[in-house]
Parts: structure tokens; sequence; C-alpha cells
């Protein structure tokens, strides 16, 4: 049965979503940004993902964009929630303001709805917003959590493929159960592949989405310290690494070295679990986000003793240290909390002098740092140009290029 769905936030999460669910219902984006709807409502994609701008161009979508959210929620039978929740380092969690409003919202126009939470909270958080809702007078609130488990470009695949798809109700509560096993089967309406469907407790499944990105995260810290030792020692980091991941118990994802792991999910996510954690004994979850502050400590030391040794300087004697693109991984333009940003902050305290070559900034300075447009430019001016990710395109200065990318010709 065709659905009449609404998704609140025009990002990575609700973008892919919306999407997927628009080839088999009726979907309504909404989203206070009006360039990001008028963009939708040509059939353009906001966000970098070859095949959502794919579907869009080519498929035959019922999904449409507004700015109105009484047009948005009139008559939906689901309302998706996909809005930020950024991590509030002096309260020590998830900002779920904006959340929790459009929640309320959505309920003070449609009562009927189902309400499906995607995005990123708490663990509890679910449970603990449905008491406060049945407080304000609103009777058995229709509130599911559904986590999501989407990599940056590659949103609508992983959607269209998911590995599992979690349904997060209220236990005891039959109508809530109910509730999730008709969101199972809208999602399974729109879905390919054979994958898991699991029906659990809300806060269990918060749990999850918490867990699971904290183990990717520690992967990557894994095999960061491995490189560290390795670098420290003269050792062939790659040798070490593929002796390892040809056990098929350990496998061959998450570990080619960075300059850390960063992105939206990996620091909000490893700090709001370890936030969860008060009171309850832990040690290697602490360690986790420890381990990540120190690769970058790590990074920033090798590269400014690599540029202090350099023979260009800047006018002021300090060296000038130059960065090829700020996205955490090949082909993407999204560096929003990309490990080498805090690298910069380390270098410029080094008295370092931070160049950066990044084609999507249209501006000529970035967090304080000078903007190089030529790369011709930007490789003859530098005395060391580091790269999380390498490039063909640094191939002709290769030897003053500090990456720690050891598996990039793969």
């Amino acid at each position: 049965m065709r659905q009449k769905i609404t998704v609140v936030g025009i990002g990575y999460v609700g973008l892919g979503v919306g999407v997927m669910l628009s080839t088999r219902h009726d979907v309504t984006m909404l989203d206070v940004d009006r360039k990001k709807v008028d963009l939708l409502n040509e059939r353009k994609s906001p966000i970098k993902d070859g095949l959502i701008s794919r579907y869009l161009s080519e498929e035959k979508l019922s999904l449409g964009a507004t700015t109105d959210s009484r047009i948005a929620y009139d008559g939906a039978d689901f309302v998706i929630v996909a809005v930020p929740t950024n991590y509030d380092e002096e309260a020590g969690r998830f900002d779920t303001r904006v959340v929790e409003n459009v929640v309320n919202e959505a309920i003070g126009h449609n009562q009927n709805a189902v309400i499906v939470i995607k995005s990123t909270i708490p663990v509890g958080y679910t449970a603990g917003l449905i008491e406060r809702l049945e407080g304000q007078g609103f009777k058995n609130p229709k509130v599911l959590f559904s986590p999501e488990f989407l990599r940056e470009g590659t949103a609508l695949r992983d959607n269209l493929f998911p590995s599992r798809v979690i349904a997060g109700y209220r236990k005891g509560d039959r109508e809530q159960e109910a509730l999730a096993g008709r969101y199972l089967e809208l999602v399974r309406s729109a879905t390919e592949g054979d994958y898991r469907e699991l029906a659990m407790g809300s806060t269990e499944a918060e749990a999850v989405k918490l867990f699971a990105n904290t183990y990717l995260a520690m992967r990557v810290a894994y095999f960061n310290e491995l490189d560290t030792y390795a670098e420290c020692n003269g050792l062939d980091a790659r040798e070490i690494i593929e002796g390892m991941c040809y056990d098929p118990r350990i496998g061959n994802q998450y570990n080619n070295p960075s300059f850390g792991y960063g992105g939206y999910c990996f620091p909000k996510d490893t700090k709001q679990l370890l936030a969860n954690f008060e009171g309850i004994p832990q040690n290697l979850i602490g360690a986790i986000v420890e381990s990540n502050e120190t690769r970058k400590e790590h990074i920033a030391n090798r590269v400014g003793a690599m540029a202090y040794s350099q023979p260009i300087k800047y006018p002021k004697g300090f060296p000038i240290v130059g960065v090829y693109r700020l996205a955490m991984k090949s082909g993407s333009d999204n560096f929003r909390k990309s490990a080498i940003l805090d690298v910069i902050e380390l270098l410029i305290k080094r008295q370092c002098s931070v160049r950066i070559y990044e084609p999507t900034i249209k501006e000529d300075e970035f967090n304080g740092c000078k903007v190089i447009k030529s790369i011709e430019e930007f490789k003859n001016n530098c005395s060391v140009i580091i790269t999380n990710r390498y490039d063909p395109e640094l191939d002709d200065v290769k030897d003053k290029v500090y990456t720690r990318d050891i598996f990039h010709d793969n």
C-alpha cells in the first residue's frame, strides 16, 4: 500500500532514505534551507552522491521538497526525523534540541503519523522523549528509533541494499511493537537484497548505533597505532597489516592508516558512548577517544620535524606546510570534523605556516590559513605537503609529501 512520508532534513541520512522510499511511496522532504529545497525540486542533489544524482535525473520518483512544515506534515503516514545532533563538549552529550522540536511540531500537526527518529541520539533518549510527550498530554505517542548505517558518498546504495534494518520501540507496548512492524514493512517495500530485520527496544537500538560506530572507530585507531609503532621503529607498516589481515577473523576493512578518525559520526558517537558509561567500569571506550587524539599529536610532531628540516621557509622564519585537500576520503567534498583540521591547528601551534589547496573552497582564507587556488603554486611554495589520502596529482613532488595512506595504490 502506497504511503505518504515526510522526511525532515535534507542531508546524507535524510536524502538517502527519502530517495529510496520515493521509488515506491510519496515523499516530501522538509528543510529550513531554501537552497537545498530548490535544488531538490529541480532534481539536483544538494550532496555529493553519484547514485542519488542519477536517481533524481533518471528515475520516476514521487519526491518533492518544501520549507513549509504544515504542508509537509499534513496527512503524513510516517515522519522520518533526520536532523543533525552535534556533540556539545560543555554539556558532554548530543544536542538533541532540534530533534525534540521537530517531534513536538510533527505531533502537534499530525498525531496519527508514525514518527521515526534516524538522528543519532544518546542511549535512553527515545524512552525519555515518549515520557515527556505523555506528560504534555499526548496519549500513546507513536515514536520509534531506527539507527542509520550509511557511508558518506553511498547513502542511497546503503539504503537500497542495507546490511540490517532496526526498528526500536517501547518494550512491553503492543501498539508500539506493531508500529515497528509497520516501519519494517515500509522499508522492505523499497529495498533490495537479503538483510536482517530486527525489532528491539528503542534503548537497545540506540546502543547498537553508538557501539557499532565506536567499534569501527576502534579499528581505525588500532591500525593507526600499529602504523605509529612501525613508523617510529623504521618498519614497513604495510607488510605488517597485510600479514595480519589475511586472517579472515580480522579482514581487510578499516585497516588503511590515516591522520585519525574523523567525519561527522565517529568523533561525536565515541564521545557520546563514553559519556553514557558514566559510573560504569570501562577502559577501552575511553582509550579509543584518547588514542585518536594521540595519533593527531604524533602526526603533527612528525610533520613539524620534517618541515623545520626543509630549506623553504616563510619570510618570518616559519616553514610552510601545505595541506592537500581537507576531505577524509578520496572523491569526497565533505570535510566536517576531518582529522586533518585538528592536525592543522596543532601545526600552527608548532609555529608552522599552513597553506591549503582545496578546490571546493572559494574563499581566499580558511580557518586563518591562506587558500592557494593554483596547484602548481601550491606545490612550488610549500616545504612539506601533507595529505590524508594520496593523489597521483602529487607524484612530481612526492619526495616532500607526508602521508600515511599506505594502500593508496590498491
